[in-house]
């Protein structure tokens, strides 16, 4: 905490506005569309996951239907996407963002489009805030008229060539967990330049509730709407987003620094300076499973927490029977790769004894 969320949750105390509705949440979406900036318009809802399912409902995804999603992600990625009871596509990644592969991007939609089911949508993820590769995902998307929803959940306050990511697909998603880069303990939001589709959101979001003095509904509806209290917390978390991220790069600048001479650890490096990752989580390679594991249970062992990297959703149990398309890019990423402390309120000393745990144990 910043410290300023307590006076944005005093005042929805102080004024009994604890209904989930109020200033608080319209604040919160005018804070992130100044912070974004390109005109875009935002939907404060009660997570990331909600975000991306009403973006595919507003893109009319119904059974049956295909969606290409990155495939080293988080399960709230590919989730909503079976909600719907549509059908994921998985492509794989490319080795120098880890996010998903313009290459296997492309064959995957021809392929599908040769066997007559176009994909209705593109899911990429910014992976631990690194952007993707835009330019020429973008220009696949635009080629073969498919929307690109942005999964940014973890790359509030990244960029591209000087633009906020979030701004670059037809429509966005944040996050808001309390494992965030700014937290509201729990809540997300859609962002899109289509005004029609986050007052739909907005709509769908608080039960799709018809306008009528009596409770009518002409459609579906969800309880996907964040609070004013919880906003409240965004706001004030809002005012410290800049020194978040600064603080998220100092970790890395600072483990890249004093590991880059270790004998086989890769760092993920910003591919150019039109890149630039918030380094919501600092992350490393390691030569060999093995060798990560070595790593995991000799910081487990001082009761310090890392974890590998997401485990790719082609290979997860409940997924591993939908198409997939690449060479295992990311299964090696997630073999070799480690999440290491990365927490905006860590100390010197802190990163300090995580550093002396991996010199000594390699």
């Amino acid at each position: 905490m910043g410290g300023a969320e307590r006076k944005y949750v005093q005042h929805a105390f102080d004024t009994n506005w604890i209904a989930p509705l109020g200033p608080n949440v319209d604040g919160f979406e005018h804070d992130l569309e100044k912070y974004l900036g390109h005109e875009v318009s935002v939907a404060a809802l009660s997570s990331g996951t909600a975000a991306l399912h009403l973006a595919l409902i507003i893109l009319g995804i119904k059974a049956g239907d295909e969606v290409i999603c990155q495939s080293m992600t988080f399960s709230a990625s590919a989730n909503p996407i079976v909600y719907q009871g549509a059908i994921p596509i998985f492509v794989d990644s490319e080795s120098a963002t880890w996010n998903m592969s313009p290459a296997f991007l492309k064959n995957a939609i021809e392929d599908r489009i040769s066997k007559g089911k176009k994909p209705k949508a593109i899911i990429v993820v910014h992976l631990y805030g690194m952007p993707a590769l835009l330019d020429e995902i973008v220009e696949i998307s635009l080629h073969y008229n498919i929307p690109i929803i942005e999964d940014a959940a973890e790359a509030l306050g990244s960029k591209y060539k000087n633009r906020p990511l979030g701004t670059f697909g037809n429509m966005a998603i944040l996050s808001f967990n309390g494992n965030k880069i700014i937290t509201t303990s729990g809540g997300g939001a859609l962002v899109s330049q289509n005004k029609d589709w986050t007052k739909q959101a907005r709509f769908l979001s608080t039960q799709a509730r018809d306008q009528a003095p009596h409770y009518q509904h002409s459609n579906i509806g969800y309880n996907y709407r964040i609070s004013n209290v919880l906003a409240g917390i965004g706001r004030g978390q809002m005012e410290v987003l800049d020194e978040r991220v600064s603080q998220r790069r100092a970790n890395f600048q600072f483990y890249k620094q004093e590991l880059s001479s270790a004998r086989g650890i890769t760092f993920c490096e910003e591919p150019g300076a039109e890149f630039f990752s918030n380094r919501w989580l600092t992350t490393l390679l390691f030569n060999s499973e093995g060798e990560r594991t070595k790593i995991y249970d000799a910081l487990n062992n001082k009761n310090i927490e890392s974890r590998p990297l997401w485990k790719p959703m082609h290979l997860q149990p409940i997924f591993e029977k939908y198409p997939f398309y690449g060479y295992d890019i990311c299964k090696e990423l997630f073999e070799k790769g480690l999440c290491i402390p990365s927490g905006s309120n860590l100390k010197k000393e802190d990163l300090e004894k995580v550093i002396s745990i991996i010199l000594s144990t390699l």
